[in-house]
């Protein structure tokens, strides 16, 4: 069991610089514009003394707001606080006192969980001074830092690591979503992380609060709602999984804005360190080219694929729109990802969603598929006789031998005499046909045509 700190405060103090600097990297996006973070952000610390802590960032606690976006941030706030052994309350120790803070401070008093009062911002004696006035909210000891510059991190970190409960007896359910047996085995199973991708306001959150079966991501109908690449851990049927749910990505042209700009950046990022992505498409629009961009993108980053036509409910109100309108849509206009499953959903009602958790599964499993050596040449001799290679270059091109060099996704070496002999249509039929042979929807396929060796040179095993 972690034990678990959430860092609250009204918006703009620097939680997230404060949270960055606890788990020493650029995890939550930082920015001077108010109300950036918006969900529970979760990552662990680095050790401090023989102590790992279980860390939640969260969007500014403002606790009467009439916007009901931040009213939702305001609750995500809250429910930090619930789950937390300490609260670290962030204050800005240049600004002073103000109305909010008397709030928050009057909302942690009454909340049972020991409070740190935190004045940020505070690099000099001449601000620590006028930092003193924070006693005024009653919350005891002020621990002043500047979370940009590192000042009073450790002395404040000495403090949480006393205020800890020294063993944590509550239900594993404390940590998010863990598996008790996960938890007391050291040797835990893998977990299979999947990222969450479409266009802005498209029910991504929506979707991923369905699945965890509680309102962890702030939803609301304004876009770009998510800024963030937010984690959640959630087990099912005795797999672990990691859910990354991220920032919609709108085309380039649009992305006029600074912090925007750095949500796509980390979306992308979010891609490249998943497993499995999850492409999610409104239903009522059907495939865009944004949407063909950025399929393409996740086959270019060689990640497993599975597709989500979401809003299946307003579709079936639509005599128009039905499976074989949006079968005919996803033909014409990204009919280069015909090998990725696709599960028609609906966010909002839960319609369908249970079955995620199957898409993955199969989606993984082929994108971890291994095919023995024997097996791949048995499988080429086949192919080129049921399709030879054209002969269009001035050299014969003989395929020779082939074998799988890695997994995730399936990646193969076929050693030829003309490797540039070798036509794009003839390198889509092998794919194909090796999809339709071992079952390999959902996952990238890459093929590597090499120079075969002259006699007495190592052979392909060598390699």
């Amino acid at each position: 069991m972690l034990p678990v700190v959430a860092i609250v405060g009204r918006p703009n103090v620097g939680k997230s610089t404060l949270f960055n600097r606890l788990v020493g990297s650029r995890s939550a996006i930082v920015h001077n514009r108010p109300g950036v973070t918006r969900d529970r952000h979760y990552d662990t610390t680095e050790r401090w003394g023989d102590r790992e802590i279980m860390l939640i960032d969260t969007g500014g606690f403002e606790p009467d707001p009439e916007d009901e976006l931040f009213r939702g941030v305001s609750n995500q706030a809250l429910a930090a606080v619930e789950e937390a052994d300490v609260v670290i309350f962030v204050v800005d120790g240049r600004a002073g006192v103000t109305p909010v803070d008397e709030e928050v401070a009057r909302i942690l008093r009454s909340s049972e969980r020991p409070v740190m009062l935190v004045p940020n911002k505070v690099e000099s004696d001449a601000v620590e001074t006028e930092a003193q006035e924070f006693y005024r909210l009653g919350l005891g000891e002020l621990y002043t830092v500047s979370a940009e510059h590192g000042r009073g991190i450790h002395e404040m970190m000495d403090r949480v690591i006393e205020l800890l409960p020294i063993e944590d007896s509550r239900p594993v359910t404390h940590l998010p979503h863990a598996d008790i047996a996960d938890a007391q085995n050291d040797e835990r199973p893998e977990e299979i992380r999947v990222a969450i991708i479409g266009r802005p306001n498209i029910g991504k959150s929506t979707f991923v609060n369905n699945l965890l079966g509680e309102e962890r991501h702030v939803v609301h109908d304004m876009p770009g709602t998510t800024m963030d690449a937010i984690d959640s851990k959630i087990s099912h049927n005795g797999q672990q999984y990691l859910l990354v749910d991220t920032a919609g990505v709108r085309r380039r042209s649009r992305v006029s804005d600074a912090v925007e700009g750095f949500a796509v950046s980390k979306a992308i990022r979010a891609i490249e360190r998943c497993h499995v992505t999850l492409l999610m498409i409104d239903g009522t629009l059907g495939p865009t080219e944004q949407d063909a961009r950025l399929a393409r993108l996740v086959e270019d980053r060689g990640r497993a694929l599975g597709i989500l036509v979401n809003k299946w409910d307003l579709v079936r109100q639509t005599p128009e729109r039905n499976v074989h309108v949006l079968r005919e849509e996803f033909e014409r206009k990204i009919n280069h990802l015909g090998w990725a499953p696709v599960l028609y959903i609906s966010a909002l009602t839960g319609k369908g969603v249970h079955r995620t958790f199957g898409m993955v599964q199969d989606v993984y499993r082929t994108f971890d598929t291994r095919i023995t050596t024997s097996e791949c040449n048995r499988f080429l001799e086949a192919a080129m006789r049921s399709h030879s290679v054209p002969q269009r270059h001035r050299r014969p091109v003989r395929l020779n031998y082939m074998t799988q060099i890695r997994v995730r996704p399936p990646t193969f070496a076929i050693w030829c005499n003309t490797p540039e002999g070798v036509t794009e249509p003839y390198k889509r039929y092998l794919r194909n046909r090796l999809r339709e042979t071992y079952e390999l929807a959902g996952t990238p396929i890459r093929l590597h045509f090499k120079q075969k060796r002259r006699t007495g040179e190592a052979g392909p095993d060598d390699e």
